[in-house]
């Protein structure tokens, strides 16, 4: 079995659940800290009782441990030079969102993985819950018909202090692609253009805007709306959003918490205004682990098989490209080709 030599990039809040994950697997050693803050590199391997070397500079902790995979859970303004010097180093890549701090420095880690031929994914966790997959399995059975019309709500009022309530746009670019990644998870495509508005409504704590609604569209016609804020308190949807999916055979509901349902309507029912339908429960039948666990276990399935991961940084460029185009949409104040 290989042995992973993991060197880890940022050491944060968000590392200590990569870090935790590593030193539970038999077949990983994190053999290096790197961070641009001695101290914290220094506070980190105390925490888990590490005894691997510390590091300000990536380039020398991968020279110096012979490092064979790198966890990039830095801040994402340095996610292009960390992932990009690793790649160039022969070093495979597993990285938290968002792929690049802008569309340039996505495509530039794009073309490093497409140049080094190594291993590069990035963290989606929402994607690995047993109610999405469900979800997921029943659009792609056909049980509801061909879907032209995807709506997502997503609104809640967290009190995050720090960077967030900084931010120009927080929810677009901080929160948004884990439902527009969701949206191309379920449905299987990618969207062609975005018409955007975000704004910053009364009684925001945030400095930029905090709400946003987006129609994407798609080269068969079908529509993904979305609607968001996250500065609404009371009457909160969940993490994962309030979905409803519009079929030619009926409607996939999914209020972000129990086991999606579905309503198709009855083949053989007497011709009427309103047809009967009937409704189902979608089978939570995925074993695999949820969350960050399971798209590690993914990530580290995909290495170990030579195969690309399903969150490949080729495929999750397209997910970062719907948040980016809403951005420029909601800019320019008109409908945007979404460019990856």
């Amino acid at each position: 079995m290989k042995r992973h030599r993991i060197v880890i990039a940022g050491c944060g809040n968000m590392a200590r659940t990569w870090a935790e994950y590593a030193l539970a697997r038999q077949d990983a050693e994190i053999v290096g800290l790197a961070d641009k803050f001695p101290a914290s590199a220094e506070a980190f391997a105390q925490k888990f009782g590490l005894t691997c070397p510390t590091f300000t500079d990536v380039g020398e902790a991968l020279r110096a441990t012979g490092a064979t995979l790198m966890f990039d859970v830095a801040v994402p303004d340095s996610r292009r030079d960390v992932v990009t010097a690793a790649l160039a180093a022969g070093c495979d890549v597993m990285a938290e969102k968002p792929l690049g701090a802008t569309m340039e420095q996505a495509r530039d880690i794009v073309a490093a993985a497409d140049r080094s031929g190594r291993f590069c994914a990035i963290m989606q966790n929402r994607r690995y819950d047993k109610r999405i997959r469900a979800l997921r399995d029943v659009i792609a059975s056909g049980r509801a018909g061909e879907i032209g019309f995807a709506c997502a709500d997503f609104f809640l009022g967290p009190h995050f202090g720090g960077f967030r309530e900084a931010m120009d746009s927080p929810l677009l670019l901080d929160m948004a692609i884990h439902t527009f990644d969701q949206a191309r998870f379920m449905l299987g495509k990618d969207p062609i253009a975005v018409t955007a508005h975000e704004w910053n409504p009364p009684g925001s704590w945030y400095n930029g805007n905090a709400s946003a609604v987006c129609l994407f569209e798609y080269a068969d016609g079908t529509v993904f709306s979305y609607r968001g804020s996250w500065c609404a308190e009371g009457a909160p949807t969940s993490w994962e959003s309030s979905w409803r999916l519009v079929g030619s055979r009926g409607t996939v509901l999914w209020d972000g918490h129990g086991a999606p349902t579905y309503e198709v309507a009855i083949a053989d029912a007497e011709p009427a205004f309103l047809r009967r339908t009937e409704r189902f429960t979608a089978e939570l039948d995925w074993e695999g682990r949820e969350g960050h666990a399971g798209c590690l276990d993914e990530m580290f399935a995909a290495l170990q098989e030579g195969r690309r991961a399903e969150t490949d940084c080729r495929d999750n460029i397209r997910s970062l490209a719907m948040v980016h185009g809403a951005l420029r949409s909601a800019k320019e104040g008109r409908k945007v080709a979404i460019e990856f």
